[in-house]
């Protein structure tokens, strides 16, 4: 307000509506962000993707380290890479890649689907793949709890 007191009041409303207008554009593209964010970071369902790896047209990449998939299990058909060697294995030579996991590497524009324990890795590995330029990459949230759950109870349930 001292700023009002010192200038005439044609500059304090071009420089105060000039900030109005700049809060609103900064809070719209904030909206748009949000908005954005949340469409790509929505996970894919268990039922989603029991059908997608039977599709066989993803790569399920599990990034929990090797000694909690030893202790409880993985989901069948994923591929073992822990969330710290994401960055890094998503840009190997492709020889490298299919020598250290025994996959041949997923190319750009191919679908991959990011899984851990409960879904806070897998988030941070999607974020990663779609910052090197993988644009279909999606994660499930639930991870393995929910997956061995599901599967306990279809078990359960004869299916």
């Amino acid at each position: 307000m001292v700023l009002q007191r010192l200038l005439p009041w044609s500059t304090c409303r071009t420089i105060f509506g000039s900030a109005e207008a700049v809060l609103w554009g900064l809070k719209s593209i904030k909206r748009s962000c949000l908005n954005f964010c949340t469409a790509i970071c929505e996970g894919v369902t268990y039922k989603e993707l029991k059908n997608l790896l039977k599709s066989k047209k993803i790569m399920l990449i599990d990034v929990r380290e090797p000694w909690e998939i030893y202790e409880s299990g993985k989901i069948p058909g994923s591929v073992n890479i822990p969330l710290d060697d994401v960055g890094e294995a998503l840009q190997m030579n492709p020889k490298d890649f299919k020598e250290k996991y025994k996959e041949v590497k997923p190319s750009k524009s191919d679908s991959l689907v990011f899984s851990c324990l409960a879904g806070v890795r897998s988030k941070v590995a999607m974020v990663t793949a779609i910052s090197l330029g993988f644009n279909n990459a999606q994660h499930y949230a639930g991870g393995w709890k929910e997956w061995a759950t599901y599967e306990l109870s279809e078990k359960k349930q004869g299916n």
